[in-house]
C-alpha cells in the first residue's frame, strides 16, 4: 500500500475522515486521472505518473540499482560471496529473534491519522512470491527475502526449510508428478534483477526435508537470474527466467541445463551485448503453457512489462521458435500488447486460463494496464483464447478499485497469479492487486478478496472491531495462489504482500461478493518480514526498550516491552526509522521520498481524530524535496542524527535538509536545506556529528552513465565540497550505500559500497573492495575490505569497543578493534541486513530484508 507522498508540513484538520492508506488512493487517483486528462496519455509504471505502481516499481528497480550498477552482475557471484563467507572465523555472540510473533496489521492500539489499523487484513508478515500446496495439509511458501518455509497443518506452525541455500530470494515453487519441490530462486515479481538467485533446487522430500546446496539441479547456468515460473511437461522441467527459457530433465537432476530460447542471445551473460544498459530486459520470460495431451506443443511468454520489440509469443515451428500472430483470438499477440503473463491449465486438461499486462496499454490508460483474463476451452495453449475479462468488468464486481485512475489491472506487470479448482474447470482464482473469483467460467466474477475494506458501507475505524461490520480480507497485491487440503477438506492459498491467507475452496461470500472467510496465516511463527530500518529507544514504561523499523508494503512496526502482538503504528511503506534513544515513544518514520511523520506517542490512538483531528497523535513534517517525488529523493531516502546532539537531524534529498527541532518538529517548513547536491543528483546515505555532515549520492543511478560521490560540509551551510573521489579511483565507481563517523572524531569515516567488484559486475568503474576508511574528512581513503567477502555492503556500525559492524546482503560481519580481518557475526540465514545500530541497551539491532528483525550482544572482550 505504498501511495503517494503526503504534502509538507499537511496539518491532520486538513485530511479528510479517512486513514491513511484511503486517502492516498484518492490522491493517487486523482492525480493519474488529472494527467491523463492533461496530457491525453498516461506515462508508464516508472516513469514518474505518482501512482502505486510507479512507487512499486521505483523501489524495486532503486534497489536492484544499488547492488548491479554500473553494469549487470554475472553467474555465480552470490554462491561466490556465500562460500567466502562461510570460510570466515566466527565472531562469539547469538543473535536473538526479536520479530517471532504476530504482528496485526488492524491492532486497535494504533489507529492515528498516518495508520491504515482497520483495513480489514489483520496479521501479516512479509511478501510471498510464490506458493504451493499437496492433499495432506503441507503448504510451502516461497518469500521474497526471507527463503521457503512449510506448515503441515494446512497453514500455521511454519517451519523455514531453505536457510542452508546461498540465496533467500524465492521466484518459483511448483510440485511435480512425483511429489517433489522444485524452487526457482530469484525473485521476478519486481524487478528484472533486484533479487538474484543461485539457480533451481529439489527436494525429493518436502514433508519432512530441508533444501541444501547439494539440492541444485544442474550447475551455475541459471546463477544470478531471476525465475518467475517452472513448469512440468513429458520428462522435462521449464523455467521461464530473467535470461531466457530452459529446461531440464526430470530423471536425471546432475546434467546442466538446456537453453531453450532467448529473443537476444546477444545480450545474455557473456555474450557481445551483455554490458549493454539495456540486457537485463532483453530476454525476459514470464511462463511457460505446456499442452497436457502433447507436451511437444509449448507455448513462451516472453516479455518485458515496459514493452520491448521481442515481447510475445512463441511456439516452436519445425524446430525453431517462432513468434505466434493473430491466431490467438482474442489473447493479444502484437509486441506493444504482451507483457507479463501468467497461465493455468485445468485438471482435466480442458481448459487453459491466461493473465496478460499490455505495455501499451499500461502507458495510455490511466486506469489499469491489464489487456485481460482469458480463456482456451480447447484446452490447447495454441488456443483459440476468449477474452473473459477486462478492468471494466472485474471492477463492477465488488472491487474496492473503482475510482478513475485506480482500476483493477494497474499493476499487473506486479500482480498476477491463477488457480484452477482441479474438481471443477470452470472455478477460476484471479489474482491482481485483489482477489477474483468466477464459478462460471467468467461468466460472472465477484471479489472474493478486497483490496480493503475502506470504501465499503460496512467499515468504520471503531477500535473495538477490526475493520467495522466488514469480513476480514487479504492484504493486497496477490502474487501466488494454490489449492491444497488437510483432512479431506480443500481450500485457497493466497501469498501476496502481507504473507499467507486461506479461504475453503467453495467458501461463502456476502452480499457484494466478498469471501466472509478468509483467514490469516500470519501466526507469528513465519517471519518474512523486510524491514529497510531498525529504531531502539528505552520504553516510557521503564521496562525496557521499544523497538520499531519500517517495512516494504507493511508499514511501521511497534514492539513495546511484554507485547504478545506486534503493532502499526504507520501505514503503507516503511523507510527509514530515527528514534529517541532515551523515549522510545518519540520517533520519525519515513513513508518514501522523505516522506517523513514524527509522533510522540508512539502513535497510540483509538481513531478519535476522524471526528476530532485535534486528537490526531502524528504530524506530516517532510522536507521540500518531496514534493518532487523520484527527481527530489530516492524511493527509500536516507534520514540520520547528529552524534552530539539528538535534536538536529539530517535528511537527503537532492538536498542536504537539516532541522533542531528534534521531535518536536511539527511542520516540513522547520527544514533548511544546508546543500544542494546537484540536478539529478538524490542522496544515497548521510552522517553527522558536531555539525560536520557527509552526504553520499548517485545519479544517474542506473546502469545507464552511473555516477556516484560524496559531499562534505557544516549543518549551518557554509564550507561545502565535493570530494575528488575519481581522483585515485580507490573508491569504486559503485553505489554508496552507508557512512559512519567515528564518534570521536568528525574527520574519522567509514564507507559501506554496495554491489559486487569488477569480477563480477561488467561497468565502467566497478573496482574492488566494500568498505573505505578516511582519516582527514575524506581527502584521502583507504580499503580496509582485506578477506571481506565479494558481497553488497549495505550499513556500517562502530562498536563501543572500536571496532566495526557491516550489514551485507548475506549477513552481518565484524572487525574487532585493531584487527584488520573479519569475522562472521553469529549465524543467519543468506538473508539482506539493510541497516544496524546499537540499542541505548548496547545490544546491536539488525534490521533484514525478509527475516524481520533480530538483536545480539556482542562481547568484545576476546576480539
Amino acid at each position: 500500500m505504498g501511495l503517494i507522498g503526503v504534502p509538507a508540513g499537511a496539518a491532520p484538520g486538513g485530511h479528510s475522515a479517512l486513514p491513511f492508506g484511503a486517502r492516498q488512493l484518492d490522491a493517487k487517483a486523482q492525480r493519474n486521472a488529472r494527467a491523463a486528462a492533461a496530457t491525453g496519455a498516461f506515462r508508464p509504471a516508472g516513469q514518474g505518473s505518482g501512482g502505486e505502481a510507479d512507487e512499486i516499481q521505483e523501489g524495486a528497480d532503486q534497489r536492484a540499482e544499488a547492488r548491479t550498477s554500473p553494469g549487470a552482475v554475472a553467474p555465480g557471484a552470490f554462491a561466490a560471496a556465500w562460500a567466502q563467507l562461510r570460510a570466515l572465523p566466527q565472531a562469539g555472540g547469538d543473535w536473538k529473534h526479536l520479530t517471532g510473533l504476530p504482528y496485526d496489521s488492524d491492532d486497535p492500539r494504533y489507529r492515528d491519522i498516518s495508520s491504515n489499523s482497520s483495513a480489514g487484513m489483520g496479521k501479516v508478515t512479509g511478501r510471498m512470491a510464490a506458493v504451493a500446496a499437496d492433499d495432506h495439509g503441507t503448504v510451502y511458501a516461497g518469500s521474497a527475502g526471507g527463503g521457503v518455509w512449510r506448515s503441515t497443518t494446512g497453514g500455521g506452525h511454519w517451519q523455514p526449510i531453505s536457510d542452508k541455500l546461498p540465496t533467500q530470494a524465492t521466484g518459483a515453487l511448483a510440485l511435480d508428478g512425483r511429489g517433489r519441490l522444485w524452487l526457482g530462486t530469484g525473485e521476478a515479481v519486481t524487478s528484472s534483477d533486484g533479487y538474484l538467485g543461485a539457480g533451481v533446487y529439489v527436494l525429493a522430500h518436502p514433508e519432512d526435508g530441508q533444501f541444501s546446496a547439494r539440492s541444485r539441479v544442474g550447475g551455475a547456468e541459471l546463477d544470478s537470474t531471476t525465475i518467475h515460473a517452472i513448469r512440468f511437461g513429458g520428462d522435462r522441467a521449464w523455467a521461464a527466467t530473467s535470461q531466457g527459457v530452459w529446461s531440464h530433465s526430470l530423471s536425471d537432476l546432475s546434467g546442466p541445463w538446456q537453453l531453450e530460447f532467448a529473443p537476444n542471445p546477444e545480450y545474455l551473460h557473456g555474450g557481445s551485448k551483455a554490458a549493454d544498459p539495456n540486457a537485463p530486459y532483453k530476454n525476459l520470460t514470464s511462463d511457460i503453457a505446456i499442452d497436457p495431451r502433447d507436451p511437444s506443443k509449448v507455448v513462451l511468454a516472453v516479455g518485458w512489462r515496459g514493452g520491448d520489440p521481442s515481447n510475445g509469443f512463441y511456439t516452436k515451428v519445425d524446430g525453431s521458435w517462432q513468434r505466434l500472430g493473430g491466431s490467438l483470438g482474442d489473447l493479444p499477440s502484437g509486441a506493444a500488447d504482451v507483457g507479463s503473463v501468467t497461465f493455468a491449465r485445468s485438471a482435466d486438461g480442458s481448459r487453459y486460463y491466461a493473465i496478460d499486462q499490455s505495455p501499451a496499454q499500461q502507458a495510455s490508460d490511466p486506469n489499469s494496464g491489464l489487456a485481460g483474463i482469458f480463456v482456451s476451452k480447447s484446452g490447447s495453449p495454441l488456443g483459440p483464447w476468449t477474452r473473459i475479462a477486462d478492468y471494466h468488468k472485474l471492477a463492477a464486481a465488488g472491487s474496492a478499485l473503482t475510482q478513475a485512475g485506480d482500476q483493477p489491472g494497474l499493476q499487473s506487470w506486479y500482480d498476477q497469479s491463477l488457480q484452477v479448482d482441479p474438481t471443477n474447470p470452470d472455478h477460476l482464482y484471479a489474482g491482481l492487486e485483489e482477489v477474483f473469483e468466477t464459478t462460471d467460467g467468467g461468466a460472472s466474477w465477484k471479489t472474493a478478496g478486497p483490496y480493503w475494506n475502506f470504501t465499503f458501507s460496512c467499515w468504520s475505524i471503531d477500535p473495538h472491531k477490526q475493520s467495522g461490520d466488514c469480513p476480514p480480507t487479504t492484504h493486497p497485491d496477490q502474487h501466488g495462489l494454490a489449492v491444497g487440503s488437510y483432512h479431506g477438506h480443500p481450500y485457497l492459498i493466497a501469498g501476496n504482500d502481507g504473507g499467507l491467507y486461506r479461504r475453503p475452496l467453495t467458501g461463502q461470500t456476502d452480499a457484494s461478493g466478498h469471501a466472509t472467510d478468509w483467514t490469516s496465516l500470519n501466526d507469528g511463527t513465519i517471519d518474512s518480514l523486510q524491514y529497510y530500518s531498525v529504531g531502539i529507544g528505552k520504553d516510557p514504561s521503564g521496562r525496557g526498550v521499544a523497538v520499531t523499523g519500517g517495512l516494504q508494503d507493511n508499514g511501521q512496526s511497534m514492539l513495546r516491552p511484554h507485547d504478545t502482538v506486534m503493532g502499526s503504528n504507520f501505514g503503507g511503506d516503511g523507510g527509514d526509522t530515527l528514534t529517541d534513544p532515551a523515549n522510545g515513544c518519540n520517533l520519525a518514520q519515513e513513508y518514501v521520498y522523505l516522506a517523513i511523520q514524527v509522533t510522540q506517542n508512539c502513535g497510540v490512538n483509538d481513531g478519535a481524530w476522524a471526528t476530532d483531528p485535534g486528537k490526531a497523535t502524528s504530524w506530516n513534517v517532510a522536507p521540500p524535496d518531496n514534493a518532487l517525488g523520484g527527481a527530489g529523493a530516492r524511493f527509500i531516502a536516507p534520514l540520520g542524527v547528529d552524534l552530539g546532539n539528538d535534536n538536529a537531524w539530517v535528511a537527503g534529498g537532492r538536498h542536504v535538509w537539516v532541522q533542531n527541532q528534534g521531535y518536536a518538529i511539527r511542520s516540513g517548513s522547520a527544514w533548511t536545506s544546508a546543500y544542494d547536491l546537484g540536478d539529478g543528483h538524490v542522496a544515497t546515505a548521510v552522517a553527522a556529528s558536531g555539525g560536520k555532515v557527509y552526504a553520499a549520492w548517485c545519479g544517474p543511478c542506473n546502469n545507464q552513465g552511473f555516477t556516484r560521490g560524496i559531499a562534505v560540509g557544516n549543518a549551518d551551510g557554509t564550507g561545502w565540497q565535493q570530494l575528488a573521489l575519481p581522483a585515485d579511483g580507490l573508491v569504486p565507481n559503485r553505489y554508496l550505500s552507508g557512512l559512519t563517523i567515528d564518534p570521536a572524531d568528525p574527520a574519522h569515516v567509514y564507507l559501506a559500497v554496495n554491489g559486487f567488484s569488477r569480477h563480477w559486475t561488467e561497468g565502467p568503474g566497478a573496482g574492488v573492495g566494500h568498505v573505505f576508511e578516511t582519516r582527514d574528512a575524506g581527502a584521502h581513503w583507504s580499503d580496509i575490505s582485506a578477506n571481506l567477502p565479494d558481497v553488497p555492503a549495505d550499513s556500517l556500525a562502530v562498536t563501543p569497543g572500536g571496532g566495526l559492524a557491516l550489514a551485507t546482503d548475506i549477513g552481518v560481519l565484524y572487525r574487532p578493534a585493531g584487527r584488520t580481518g573479519w569475522q562472521r557475526l553469529g549465524e543467519l540465514p543468506a538473508v539482506a541486513v539493510d541497516q544496524l545500530k546499537f540499542g541505548p541497551d548496547g545490544r546491536l539491532y539488525a534490521a533484514t530484508h525478509g527475516r524481520g528483525l533480530w538483536a545480539l550482544r556482542l562481547d568484545e572482550s576476546d576480539s
